[in-house]
């Protein structure tokens, strides 16, 4: 039997109090708050279930067995840890005296079904011109960061872009705790190992120095957190463009100086206004996220980065801004994207490449206003 086979096995048992949360595919989250307090999350909404563990002692033991399939560890020496299960699920764990009330697990389930960015039209996250739209400023290797809070469907977005990247590109996906699955046959994927047992950590950082001498021709960086921020935004503004990233952020100009932050923790003693100007000249999009009152998660704004302006502050015009129009009998948000009107400065640059064969639904975005789409038919 294979060692995913087994841990499948044992995993099964010691989690079987949560198999009706786990067996239901409408669950999107489980949240673990001690070994009597379980809540799970249904279409964007969080509920009490009636389900537990039967003592603090197995619920350990179940953090322990998560741990070992990793190859990481939990316990006193080590109070958290992000992992993964069998089937792909992210786990985070921590553990008293860290976490007061006993162990707290949360899973976040995995999709097994093919994520693209037709499904976020069927979900009403976006509209079928803002797919396409999103689809062609992929094909055309735009430096993409979505931006979101917790829980806004930050790496459901990614994973769902990710789907317009050509089939016929190498990349490289690097994580902490592997959660993403691309269609495309040639990816790569890393994952960042913590210090175990005397052998040395992998973090992103020295991951992604390895990817950037794989010869991709795209990097996928599941989430930035730390000093790695630095690389990836020097790699960026250095050939490697077309770039997929997310980030915590509430607002496109936040994640810009969220970024700004982060490549200030790397090794790297980088004055503040250098990391600024690179920030501004590496990230060309970013799309911001959000999970609403009822429940639901939509794209709020789709912004293009305009650089620094003389006060050395960010400059962002949106492309698309979420329009509200109240809610139904139902309690649900009403509402879509819309475009701004404004045409983004690398519209140019789409017909110079030939993706104006691509577009159906954008074209009047992209074409110079007054005038006839190049005609590349000669």
């Amino acid at each position: 039997m294979l060692r995913k086979e087994i841990y499948n096995e044992t995993l099964k048992y010691f989690l079987s109090p949560l198999e009706p949360l786990l067996s239901d595919p409408d669950v999107s989250e489980i949240m673990i708050n001690g070994h009597d307090v379980v809540y799970f999350e249904k279409a964007g909404k969080l509920s009490l279930s009636d389900l537990g563990f039967p003592d603090q002692q197995f619920l350990m033991a179940a953090a322990n067995n998560i741990a070992e399939y990793v190859n990481r560890e939990i316990g006193e020496d080590k109070h958290s840890m992000d992992a993964r299960l069998p089937d792909g699920s992210r786990v985070h764990i921590i553990v008293p005296p860290s976490s007061r009330k006993g162990i707290c697990i949360s899973i976040r389930k995995f999709r097994r079904a093919s994520f693209d960015l037709q499904t976020l039209v069927q979900w009403n996250s976006i509209t079928e011109e803002v797919a396409e739209f999103l689809g062609l400023s992929v094909m055309a290797h735009r430096n993409t960061v979505i931006s979101g809070g917790t829980g806004s469907g930050k790496t459901s977005l990614l994973n769902a872009l990710s789907s317009a990247i050509p089939e016929t590109e190498r990349i490289i996906v690097i994580e902490d705790s592997s959660e993403l699955q691309l269609q495309q046959p040639h990816a790569v994927y890393l994952e960042a190992q913590p210090g175990f047992q005397g052998r040395e950590a992998v973090t992103i950082r020295d991951l992604f120095v390895d990817s950037l001498r794989m010869r991709p021709d795209r990097i996928v960086v599941g989430e930035v957190r730390r000093g790695e921020a630095l690389d990836l935004i020097q790699s960026m503004i250095s050939g490697h463009e077309g770039a997929l990233t997310t980030v915590h952020a509430n607002t496109p100009i936040d994640s810009a100086i969220r970024l700004e932050t982060l490549c200030m923790l790397s090794e790297v003693s980088l004055p503040v206004h250098v990391a600024r100007v690179q920030v501004a000249s590496a990230i060309q999009l970013v799309i911001q996220i959000a999970r609403l009152g009822d429940g639901s998660r939509r794209v709020m704004t789709i912004s293009e980065c305009l650089g620094l302006n003389r006060e050395q502050d960010y400059v962002f015009e949106d492309i698309y801004r979420f329009r509200g129009k109240g809610k139904d009998s139902e309690g649900r948000i009403q509402g879509q994207l819309e475009w701004t009107g404004y045409r983004p400065q690398f519209a140019d640059q789409m017909f110079q490449i030939g993706l104006d064969s691509e577009m159906n639904l954008t074209r009047h975005i992209f074409q110079p206003p007054d005038s006839a789409a190049p005609d590349h038919s000669s």
